[in-house]
Formats: structure tokens, C-alpha cells, sequence
């Protein structure tokens, strides 16, 4: 096997292990929910997947700080899977900040392929999205997202701002 054939079959096995842990999310919604009930469902996955971007981003972003959001955001872009092919982004670079579109996502892939309903999928995704919640807050900066939802195209919005405004 030639490098190119490694980087190509290594860059399907991680977009197969992305979609693993969407197929992981939903059955663990499934069955957490036939347990407890939608809403307690929901919530803890949500608070565990927080939990674990924080745990991540203490250690990812320990150097940053509070004001510092650029270079969280470029620092997290840098490190996107297969060189950011499996999260394409539009980036707009902000005053003080950077805001990315994500504009495909394995996870939705899989969920959508798994035939889920738009609202099970609106769903997941912002249960998802709390990764991204507890591993950029866990930094202090200000963290904006809007996760999809139905009608919408793409994936999610992430704005990454600096907690202090610029002093005079």
C-alpha cells in the first residue's frame, strides 16, 4: 500500500468513526428516551456531551484565555479532521472574534442515512452541538451557535467572540 492508498483508506476509517458516534448519539437518545422520557433523554445527553467538550477543551485550549477568541477558533480549525474535509467551514474572521459556517457534517450524515425524523435530527444536533458548547466555553470566550434545523441547508453556525469588549 502506496501513501496515497493509507491516507485514503485512514480517511475513511475516521469518517466511519464519526459516524459511529452519530449512530451511538441516536441510539443512545432512542433508548435513553424509552427509559426516562424525552426530556430527561435529552438533557443528559446534553449535560454528558458538554461535560466531555469541556473536558477536551481544558486541555486543547489551556493556553488561551477569555479574549483570545481568534486564535481558539483558528487553533480548532487547524486541527479539523482529514484537514478539514470532513467539516467544511466558511470563515468570516470578526472584530474580535471568528465565526465559521459548517457546511457538512458525518454526523447529520449518518443520522440522515439512518432515515431519522427532521425533528429527531434538529435533535441530535443540538445535542451534538454541546461539545462544541462546553469545549469553547470552557476557555471563557463567548460562544454563539445555531445548530440545524429544518429548511435549513449545511450544518451548524459557531461565533467565537472575546468576553471583554475592547477598551477605549
Amino acid at each position: 500500500m502506496n501513501d496515497t492508498e493509507r491516507a485514503e483508506q485512514l480517511s475513511r476509517e475516521l469518517e466511519a468513526a464519526f459516524r459511529n458516534r452519530a449512530d451511538l448519539y441516536r441510539l443512545l437518545l432512542h433508548d435513553l428516551t424509552a427509559a426516562f422520557g424525552r426530556e430527561e433523554a435529552v438533557r443528559v445527553l446534553t449535560r454528558t456531551i458538554e461535560r466531555r467538550g469541556q473536558e477536551v477543551g481544558k486541555t486543547a485550549y489551556a493556553k488561551f484565555g477569555p479574549n483570545d477568541a481568534r486564535a481558539v477558533g483558528e487553533a480548532f480549525l487547524a486541527v479539523s479532521p482529514d484537514g478539514g474535509r470532513m467539516y467544511p467551514t466558511e470563515v468570516t474572521h470578526l472584530d474580535q472574534g471568528i465565526a465559521f459556517q459548517v457546511t457538512r457534517c458525518p454526523l447529520k450524515d449518518a443520522w440522515v442515512e439512518a432515515g431519522v425524523s427532521e425533528g429527531d435530527l434538529a435533535t441530535l444536533c443540538r445535542i451534538a452541538g454541546a461539545f462544541d458548547r462546553g469545549l469553547f466555553e470552557s476557555t471563557g470566550i463567548r460562544f454563539d451557535n445555531v445548530t440545524w434545523t429544518s429548511g435549513q441547508s449545511g450544518c451548524c453556525y459557531i461565533a467565537l467572540r472575546d468576553r471583554d469588549p475592547p477598551r477605549p
